[in-house]
């Protein structure tokens, strides 16, 4: 996946470019009007960090941590050792919840943008059938006197961060907060998730299994192939190992990839605990489907490792917009 501040993505820069107000006669091109668009997002999208050091300059971007309690302890997203601390916890049985940011921290993000320079602000958070966040935003939108628009995108994870990716391109092309909205929700539409857990317990604890409820009196037995659909997590197959759920796993995203063969759908394998099998799984998608460029690897954050828990493998499948569906968009 891209992560030069130099390159967005083809199919957004050329539809974007057409979207921009003719140049006025006589006024310099730095003194034409364009849109200016900040974006938020919070810690679940698991935004690559060299993607984000490249894209947060002047405030374009701000991602607000989600907060973990590692017994009495509060922890945010990019703390040392997080990742380890939760991993600890949940082998020692020490009880690992997960809360919304506060409202106040939404506040201060907005105000921030408003004082930057910036017209409106973009919103984008984990899917609210997972997670208050959206509501904080929404709470904290009411108090300030910039626009700000909420999104729900109702997935987690890098299908969340790919979303951000298209509203930050979009930004960055001078597109308004309503383009860069559509283009949020157009990447999420389009992004699917995918997931192995090798026990539902972690879930069903947090309340966060959903339909995948019927699954928790056999999860000894099986092994659960899951999804994230219309915003909830949802029980796709029952598998009787580990390696045969894997290699269905690849299978579910062979068979998704070969679904929407254009544009080219980008990838990304999620982990916890297992980053050698989740290399090992990005090898093999790679080999399968040499079409894509090679998958994005990355621990998960911290609030979706808490709940999902040790040995989790979630791939997700970017399709990017059409250009007719662009087109639909930008009219």
């Amino acid at each position: 996946m891209p992560e030069s501040a130099a390159v967005a993505w083809p199919w957004l820069r050329a539809r974007l470019a057409g979207l921009r107000p003719a140049p006025r006669l006589g006024v310099p091109a730095a003194d034409q009007p364009q849109a200016r668009t900040a974006v938020v997002t919070d810690s679940a999208a698991a935004l690559p960090a060299e993607w984000l050091a490249a894209h947060s300059g002047e405030g374009a971007l701000t991602v607000i941590p989600m907060p973990v309690m590692v017994g009495a302890d509060i922890y945010g997203e990019g703390e040392d050792d997080i990742l380890e601390t939760i991993a600890v916890a949940l082998a020692s049985g020490v009880a690992v919840k997960t809360s919304r940011p506060s409202p106040g921290q939404f506040e201060q993000a907005f105000r921030a943008a408003k004082a930057r320079g910036y017209d409106a602000v973009v919103s984008i958070h984990m899917s609210a059938e997972l997670s208050g966040t959206a509501d904080a935003a929404r709470l904290a939108a009411s108090k300030v006197d910039i626009p700000v628009d909420v999104v729900d995108s109702r997935t987690v994870g890098m299908a969340q961060g790919m979303a951000v990716q298209a509203a930050v391109a979009a930004a960055a092309l001078g597109a308004d907060a309503a383009m860069v909205v559509a283009s949020a929700l157009g990447q999420a539409d389009r992004t699917r998730v995918l997931f192995y857990v090798p026990s539902l317990e972690q879930l069903r604890r947090g309340g966060r299994i959903g339909a995948a409820a019927s699954l928790v009196g056999t999860m000894l037995a099986i092994k659960p192939l899951l999804a994230v659909d219309g915003g909830k997590i949802v029980p796709l197959e029952k598998v009787r190992s580990a390696a045969k759920a894997i290699a269905r796993l690849e299978e579910l995203v062979a068979e998704e990839v070969r679904l929407h063969p254009v544009p080219i759908p980008r990838l990304a394998v999620h982990h916890f605990g297992n980053s050698a099998e989740a290399v090992a799984l990005a090898g093999r998608l790679a080999a399968d489907l040499p079409q894509c460029e090679p998958a994005q690897i990355s621990s998960l954050p911290a609030v979706l490792a808490a709940h999902a828990g040790l040995g989790v493998l979630a791939v997700i499948v970017g399709h990017d917009l059409p250009d007719e569906i662009v087109s639909e968009l930008s009219t």
